[in-house]
């Protein structure tokens, strides 16, 4: 997980909105089955996507505040940001070739 960036409340604003680079936050919980199941496909995006994009993760239960904030229903949600604004949500399980198409789009 080397590549995987946590995101917070206290590093949200510098590290999602105020990138220069679009990011992709996979909101997720522990407790989660198909989170869990997610988790190999965000590190290996993290990985490709190094220096082009940024990767990481936001735990719901740590983070209500910041599900709240993108009305996040259910998990796994997965957003796109670039410039600070959401260009694109995945709520489920989706497979890394849809989040990567979404990623180059972004690019």
């Amino acid at each position: 997980m080397a590549n995987v960036m946590e995101f917070n409340l206290a590093n949200f604003e510098t590290e999602v909105n105020g990138s220069d680079m679009p990011v992709l936050v996979d909101f997720w919980a522990p407790w989660c089955g198909p989170c869990k199941m997610l988790g190999p496909t965000i590190e290996q995006l993290a990985s490709e996507y190094a220096g082009k994009a940024k990767v990481g993760k936001i735990n719901v239960d740590d983070n209500q505040d910041l599900a709240a904030r993108f009305g996040i229903r259910g998990i796994p949600t997965v957003m796109l940001f670039k410039g600070g604004k959401s260009i694109g949500s995945f709520v489920g399980l989706k497979s890394k070739e849809e989040l990567a198409k979404a990623l180059d789009g972004a690019l």
